[in-house]
């Protein structure tokens, strides 16, 4: 193992919260989420995350927090009292400055003005609101439980009652055209504070999504038509003061997702809650966590035994390089081959470098920094391949 690991502490330690419970299941979402008719014991959950923290914090050391994320799920189904305590826990368990983001993730059908000033009492100072659609047909195509009319009440209640707001779009839907997007996207950005996530719709094995387009029942934009959806996406988030500066986020200056910066800058961040995944350093080197995915299991689990991961390994030089490149190289500030080279003990191979900048899929910007072309992030995954062969 590295006693010193060259990366310790460079890009930020986040906290991940999973809250697995939501109202419905979206049609084309693959993320661990699941639907309880009955009520769901939040004192005992808040109690198991505090112990699985507790766990976790024997595993980091005394680390300082720089952001923290509750995410699910529908963490806006949680009561004010249950995010207190989870925030409260990760007070007791490392150190978290007063001006940190902390983000919760709220679907406007979950939300109501009371609850949102409980978060806002308890800590929380930034909202990522699950939108999705700014028209009711495809809302209902989505599988949203929520009207445009509803959304626009939570996109109003949050700007008034946390400094920050970010809402999600997916867009690439079925039938979509490039003028129906545009008009639709600008019409967001007049309600956005200063942050959007967009998304490109995509079709996941398992879900019902995937089984209608299997069967020619549901038709997405080919190729052609994604790519220029997404290039319109960029030309009118620019002209619109919030540029891209990863893939599929886009920000005023000043105003962008730390926490997700801490994933795509390849920080540390510790996962607590079913189905979460944390990467922090450990003794040296960097190690993956995984917990149990199905919400009960997990509980039993962390009750049994103080955390709920069933996945864990630790990574060497070389894994660490190739994750390196998959997150860096989303964000339009790019990566430092340079870091590259202290992860995995090598440099990434001149020819290659020199052979896509001549395609164009990556520019230099001062002596060690690349990043990808407007082109390059479109065929993102054959750029990394490239480079990490």
């Amino acid at each position: 193992m590295r006693m010193n690991h060259p990366d310790k502490g460079e890009s930020g330690f986040g906290v991940y919260v999973h809250w697995p419970f939501c109202m419905a299941k979206c049609p084309y979402c693959d993320f661990n989420s699941h639907v309880r008719h009955q009520p769901v014991d939040q004192p005992r959950f808040a109690a198991a995350f505090a112990r699985e923290m507790a766990t976790m914090r024997q595993r980091t050391g005394q680390r300082t927090v720089s952001s923290i994320f509750l995410g699910g799920g529908t963490p806006s189904l949680m009561q004010p009292e249950t995010v207190a305590s989870i925030l409260n826990e990760i007070g007791r368990n490392w150190h978290v400055p007063d001006d940190i983001e902390i983000t919760l993730e709220a679907n406007p059908t979950s939300v109501e003005a009371d609850r949102f000033r409980g978060y806002r009492a308890a800590g929380v100072n930034r909202v990522s609101l699950g939108v999705q659609a700014l028209n009711d047909p495809d809302l209902r195509r989505l599988g949203r439980m929520h009207s445009v009319d509803e959304a626009l009440i939570a996109i109003g209640l949050a700007r008034e009652i946390f400094p920050r707001l970010s809402f999600d779009l997916i867009y690439a839907r079925p039938e979509q055209t490039i003028e129906a997007w545009r008009d639709e996207l600008a019409r967001a950005i007049s309600y956005a504070a200063d942050h959007l996530s967009l998304y490109q719709l995509t079709i996941e094995e398992g879900t019902p999504f995937y089984n209608l387009w299997k069967a020619g029942k549901l038709i997405t934009p080919d190729g052609d038509h994604a790519a220029a959806l997404y290039a319109e996406t960029q030309d009118v988030t620019a002209r619109h003061g919030l540029p891209a500066y990863e893939i599929s986020n886009h920000a005023a200056p000043g105003a962008e997702s730390q926490h997700n910066l801490v994933y795509w800058r390849y920080g540390e961040y510790v996962g607590v809650g079913p189905g979460a995944h944390g990467r922090f350093i450990e003794n040296g080197t960097r190690a993956v966590t995984i917990t149990e995915r199905h919400p009960e299991t997990w509980v039993q689990k962390v009750e049994a035994v103080g955390h709920g991961v069933v996945e864990e390994e630790f990574l060497n030089g070389e894994q660490e390089g190739d994750e390196f490149l998959l997150m860096g190289l989303r964000l339009v500030e790019g990566i430092d081959l340079a870091r590259y080279e202290r992860l995995t003990g090598h440099s990434v191979k001149e020819s290659k470098v020199i052979s896509l900048a001549e395609q164009g899929l990556i520019e230099y910007i001062g002596n060690s920094r690349i990043r990808t072309t407007p082109e390059g992030a479109i065929v993102l995954n054959a750029v990394i391949a490239d480079l990490a062969a």
